[in-house]
């Protein structure tokens, strides 16, 4: 189920007030794509499993908090997800193996072609808003959201300090929400 920006606003406004209707019309049209963040970065279906529901606790919880001004609601639900996901590769201690298999998995036979080309047609926006961006900053937006690298591997790999790169990631990320919104 794909749903627009404004419909995710509907909705968190509603979790706000406490709607339980409103938390699983939520779940429903953004637990997929939250589910697909943190297996991206934890790379294992029941930790994966774990931390949405835990995101979605902290939802419910802070749903009051949420600024359309600030973020998509996605990205919002996305940030709380991937740093829930990245809080668990710590207490872990180590990044799991990939297994190539659950990755293939996620994604069902049963899509309608027209959200297909839709979201095909967003990645193809998203990449060319991407490359938009100065090299090094495009390489850390994929580092840090795509594989889940930490602002403090990032200011390793990238020799400078950790508020150096998280200027860097909210400018490039401001950048690209621009971008998108042409």
């Amino acid at each position: 189920m794909t749903s627009s920006p404004q419909q995710l606003d509907h909705l968190l406004a509603g979790v706000a007030r406490g709607d339980e209707a409103a938390f699983a019309a939520l779940y429903q049209a953004a637990g997929a794509k939250l589910y697909a963040v943190a297996l991206r970065i934890l790379r294992s279906r029941e930790a994966a499993e774990d931390v949405v529901q835990d995101s979605f606790f902290k939802v419910w919880e802070r749903a009051g908090d949420f600024d359309p001004k600030l973020a998509a609601p996605i990205t919002w639900m996305a940030a709380i997800v991937r740093n829930r996901a990245l809080d668990e590769v710590r207490r872990r201690g180590n990044r799991p193996a990939a297994d190539v298999s659950e990755l293939d998995e996620i994604a069902g036979d049963d899509e309608h072609p027209v959200e297909a080309i839709g979201r095909r047609e967003d990645v193809e926006r998203l990449m060319r808003c991407l490359e938009g961006l100065e090299p090094d900053k495009r390489q850390m937006v994929r580092l840090a959201y795509l594989d889940g690298m930490s602002r403090e591997a990032l200011a390793k790999r990238f020799d400078r300090p950790e508020g150096t790169i998280k200027t860097w990631l909210h400018r490039s990320l401001a950048q690209l929400k621009g971008c998108l919104e042409q």
